[in-house]
């Protein structure tokens, strides 16, 4: 059954997208032009949050930059598919917030026809991959990585440092917690801290 929905030709065709890095590296900015392309092409576009991600705003994704775009918060990925309905193009920000039934969510969209733009950070603090992101990049047809500029020597930053004393996974934050660093400068950091 799958197989031959997979390949009906009169079916539009489906793909995810993801754009990752660390943070100040400009994913939700990337995220919000590539969505604000697809409403000015006509299209039906839904933009998701995580209900925890209340930064700047109860309800717009908002870039470090403050450009926004409206968009839905959700308390998990269950929520995504009820609300996607009637849409070319799926957004979705914070994905590393979300529980792992992401990647199914994303997967059954793009199945059924939807462009699926998901942004979010690929490491947690520590350097490790970041919730259900590994898996929707290895299921993705299109992976942008995008890059901050190390705080410390200037280079090409994915890592995204915390520099307050908190253990806990998931800790909402700006320059006052995080600062994007570089491969070696990270490591010197976390010698030298942990």
């Amino acid at each position: 059954m799958f197989l031959e929905t997979a390949i009906n030709p009169n079916k539009k065709k489906g793909w995810v997208e993801v754009i990752c890095g660390s943070m100040f590296s400009g994913k939700t900015e990337e995220l919000i032009r590539r969505m604000k392309r697809a409403k000015f092409a006509k299209q039906n576009v839904e933009i998701f949050k995580p209900g925890i991600d209340t930064r700047y705003d109860d309800e717009m994704v908002v870039s470090h930059d403050a450009n926004e775009i409206h968009s839905t918060p959700v308390p998990s990925s269950s929520n995504i598919p009820i609300l996607a309905t009637d849409v070319d193009v799926v957004g979705i920000d914070e994905a590393q917030f979300f529980d792992d039934g992401l990647i199914t969510v994303c997967n059954q969209l793009a199945n059924s026809g939807v462009r699926v733009i998901v942004a979010g950070l690929d490491m947690d603090f520590k350097g490790v991959p970041f919730g259900p992101m590994p898996g929707i990049m290895a299921c993705a047809e299109y992976v942008t990585k995008v890059h901050a500029i190390c705080m410390k020597c200037g280079d090409l930053a994915n890592h995204s440092h915390r520099t307050i004393e908190k253990e806990e996974l998931v800790l909402l934050g700006e320059l006052d917690e995080y600062e994007p660093l570089c491969r070696s400068c990270f490591n010197t950091a976390t010698t030298t801290n942990g």
